[in-house]
């Protein structure tokens, strides 16, 4: 198996991207390396979601166009992994008779053994989709930014999610193995980690261990780490020891992700989310008391079945009410083993697609006005590289200053996305840009990021909130 060439096409949430690497270091050993050339593969593996439905058919949609490279190789090894693989198993060798291999959301860690198996005697393999041992290996990596995850599973069993049945019940990693996984990543050049869970805000609780701030404050005191980040959190478990964290860790990022999900106390209810509207805009209004300059974002699921035309208006209502900086809307959509399944009163889908654009409109908004008020102000934005999305949204920008020759982009601790030139800092050459800390002017603001010019050198003085304002 030895200079083998390994293609991982990674379908869904943060938590299978992190997968993925694990994937690609437990295979490395056997002489793998990474290609982007899906032709030139050994063997793909396909990491897929089940969140929603459309995730799923695109999974099997990916599946049907590796068929021709079947042919073509017949010692391809096209595996599937992730929460489709878990919630589908023996079914998909069935579906996809040219795969070889269907794995479960935990069982990387056999996955070289299985491989090699596979390899030797040309079987057709599902592996057990039991839990196992889901310590992670410290990568040697050229990023800036790693996730790293602290927990798997989860037990809130909210009606319309299939997480708890494809990920398992709620585990978390002990905090010396997380605290040993960062420090290796650091050492490799790492400057940000973004803590990952299905709640991370229950994290240890069931084991006895540290709370989750408890944890942020040990991952803060880690040298040469420059932020901290985490997803996800649920709104029912959120503390006021969590919340005071953004304002006495230095590190933590001042942005959170805390779903919603809707605006209306019934579908709540239904959705089993353990809170009420009126709870989550109080705990809202707590972390903006701790750290008034918090970007808040959410999610939101539109036409879960029995929602009326007032609970649709509950949830426009709240929007307006908390104001996002920033927010992720989908239609709901039946999911296997999902209790929400077999509810009645389905809401038909031409409604559904419209009560999401109206919510995506609504929001919209409120994120134009969030990032015109950043104009003015000076932010420090950790320097990702040369951008990649930049003219699709600074067609104006680059019109109105045609000295502009290529454009750069980084991150606020708010989770802002900034592009600049880097004509416009002198002090370093180009190549050397990434992974600096720039304080950034922020002169322009466009729907989904901000334009600025960097004003000053890195490591400079600005404070938690990470901004000042221009005189």
């Amino acid at each position: 198996m030895s200079s083998k060439k390994l293609f991982i096409h990674t379908m869904g949430c943060q938590m299978n991207v992190y997968d993925s690497g694990q994937i690609h270091r437990r295979l490395a050993p056997l002489g793998f390396s990474i290609t982007e050339d899906i032709n030139q593969a050994d063997v793909i593996i396909l990491n897929t979601c089940a969140i929603r439905a459309k995730a799923e058919q695109k999974a099997f949609s990916f599946l049907g166009r590796l068929v021709p490279l079947k042919e073509q190789n017949t010692h391809l090894i096209i595996a599937v992994g992730g929460c489709v693989a878990q919630q589908e198993g023996h079914r998909i060798l069935s579906r996809m008779p040219h795969v070889d291999l269907v794995f479960g959301t935990q069982a990387i860690r056999r996955l070289p053994q299985t491989i090699q198996r596979i390899a030797a005697t040309r079987c057709r393999v599902v592996t057990s989709l039991s839990i196992d041992d889901f310590s992670a290996d410290t990568p040697n990596t050229s990023q800036l930014s790693e996730f790293v995850t602290i927990m798997r599973g989860c037990d809130n069993y909210c009606t319309y999610c299939v997480v708890p049945h494809v990920r398992g019940r709620e585990s978390s990693r002990p905090p010396d193995e997380i605290l040993f996984e960062i420090k290796g990543l650091v050492a490799n050049g790492v400057r940000e980690v973004t803590l990952l869970g299905q709640n991370v805000n229950s994290y240890g609780q069931k084991e006895g261990l540290c709370r989750f701030d408890q944890l942020l404050e040990m991952v803060n005191d880690i040298d040469g780490l420059e932020r901290i980040r985490f997803t996800t959190s649920h709104p029912k478990d959120l503390t006021k020891e969590m919340m005071g964290a953004f304002k006495t860790l230095e590190k933590l990022c001042p942005h959170i992700h805390l779903p919603v999900q809707s605006g209306s106390d019934a579908v709540l209810k239904r959705m089993n989310r353990h809170y009420t509207r009126s709870h989550y805009v109080d705990k809202v209004a707590l972390l903006r008391q701790v750290l008034p300059e918090i970007a808040i974002t959410s999610d939101i699921i539109v036409g879960f079945p029995g929602e009326t035309e007032s609970d649709y208006e509950a949830t426009l209502d709240l929007i307006r009410q908390v104001e996002f900086d920033g927010l992720f809307a989908f239609i709901y959509s039946d999911r296997p083993n999902a209790p929400a399944v077999r509810f009645g009163e389905k809401v038909a889908e031409p409604q559904k697609k419209a009560r999401l654009q109206a919510v995506l409109a609504c929001q919209e908004a409120f994120t134009i006005k969030k990032n015109q008020a950043m104009v003015g102000s000076v932010h420090k934005v950790l320097v990702d590289g040369p951008s990649k999305s930049a003219f699709s949204e600074l067609g104006t920008v680059i019109q109105e200053n045609q000295a502009i020759r290529s454009q750069w982009s980084g991150r606020t601790g708010t989770n802002k996305i900034v592009h600049f030139s880097p004509a416009s800092y002198p002090d370093a050459p180009n190549q050397r840009l990434t992974g600096l800390t720039l304080e950034i002017m922020i002169e322009k603001a466009m729907p989904h990021s901000l334009w600025g010019r960097p004003i000053s050198h890195p490591n400079s003085s600005l404070g938690k909130g990470e901004q000042t304002h221009a005189a």
